[in-house]
């Protein structure tokens, strides 16, 4: 939804100046995983029936929501969630999230990469497959693994809007067009 997106930019980047300036403590990739966490919590159905119900203090919302977190928050970060709480904005911590990681990945000249495989692979396996992206995509590569059994072998990979698909599945679809056709 591209309203949210709109609403949500000028939180996710305040929130990206507030990290890169942050204490040797509590570094970027520290806040990566705390804003991924709030993100989580925030897309949560159940916690959004509870912000937006008028009869809950912000208090009450605050205090519940913390009480979600597997990891405490900073002082900046409880000033954040309190101000989001306070705006009736806490619909926005997944875009928010979403952002907040694009504006990361883009500083260290990472991407996202969604490595969809036929079977579990081996961490020796997906360190010789990610290296092998990286030098094809140009970009160090933060890799996600998804099984999908219904690629009957090989892997489908998603960078961005760049799809790489070795699937057995894929040749099979290609050999049926090339035939009916």
């Amino acid at each position: 939804m591209a309203e949210l997106a709109t609403v949500a930019r000028p939180y996710a980047e305040a929130l990206f100046r507030v990290a890169k300036a942050g204490k040797e403590s509590y570094n970027l990739a520290a806040w990566s995983d705390l804003v991924s966490e709030l993100a989580q919590v925030g897309a949560h159905p159940e916690v959004q029936s509870f912000a937006h119900n008028p009869s809950v203090s912000d208090r009450e919302i605050e205090a519940t929501f913390l009480s979600l977190l597997k990891s405490p928050l900073n002082e900046e970060a409880k000033n954040f969630l309190k101000m989001l709480i306070e705006n009736g904005r806490i619909n926005l911590l997944p875009e928010i999230g979403a952002q907040f990681h694009a504006l990361k990945n883009a500083q260290e000249g990472a991407a996202d990469a969604e490595i969809l495989s036929a079977f579990d692979l081996t961490t020796a396996q997906l360190t010789d497959l990610v290296m092998t992206l990286e030098k094809k995509f140009s970009r160090k590569l933060n890799a996600t693994v998804i099984v999908d059994s219904s690629l009957i072998g090989g892997v489908r990979v998603v960078v961005g809007d760049e799809v790489l698909d070795t699937s057995v599945r894929a040749k099979l679809q290609q050999m049926h067009v090339a035939l009916v056709s």
